[in-house]
């Protein structure tokens, strides 16, 4: 049987790469080229991305998330020069949340989150990693909007491809 939130998040990973892999592609200045969207950069777009991930994995792995917020904003605000280091970030912390998931034998378990922007709840392991995987998806559609409106095509990175991609590397 296939744990769902687990393989969401590795979906998430696979996407996220997959989008890398498309920016690298192109123009090395499509990174840091101004659009009028969500972030005025893709650039701005894949700081966010990752450094909310991060804030996630430092949660799931024990930290308050009032504590594992302090990390955001210089994460956030730290602009990599090229789409190969950002593609180098976000591989090395899938593969920490991929470590973490395979320690873990309950990812029904809960946790007290206490979300500063929002009040303390009661949060299940699984939920983190599929807000973690939504979060992903909503901001790699906004990269996806930001590449066409800089005249480039986009590439898909649906779940449902995914299924299909898994399969075939089997």
């Amino acid at each position: 049987m296939s744990n769902h939130p687990i393989e969401m998040f590795n979906y998430h990973t696979w996407a996220t790469a997959t989008i890398l892999g498309r920016l690298k592609e192109l123009p090395s200045s499509v990174l840091h080229q101004e659009v009028n969207s969500s972030f005025p950069t893709i650039a701005h777009a894949l700081s966010h991305m990752y450094a909310i991930d991060a804030v996630w994995y430092k949660v799931l792995t024990g930290t308050n998330m009032r504590e594992a917020m302090g990390s955001y904003a210089a994460l956030n605000d730290e602009l990599l020069d090229s789409v190969e280091a950002y593609a180098d970030r976000f591989a090395k912390l899938g593969d920490q949340f991929k470590a973490w998931m395979k320690s873990q034998s309950d990812l029904e378990q809960s946790i007290m989150l206490d979300n500063p922007f929002a009040t303390v709840r009661e949060t299940k392991l699984s939920e983190i990693l599929l807000q973690a995987a939504n979060h992903g998806t909503y901001h790699r559609g906004n990269i996806t909007t930001m590449i066409r409106q800089l005249g480039f095509a986009s590439t898909m990175n649906d779940y449902s491809l995914y299924w299909y991609v898994k399969e075939a590397s089997k």
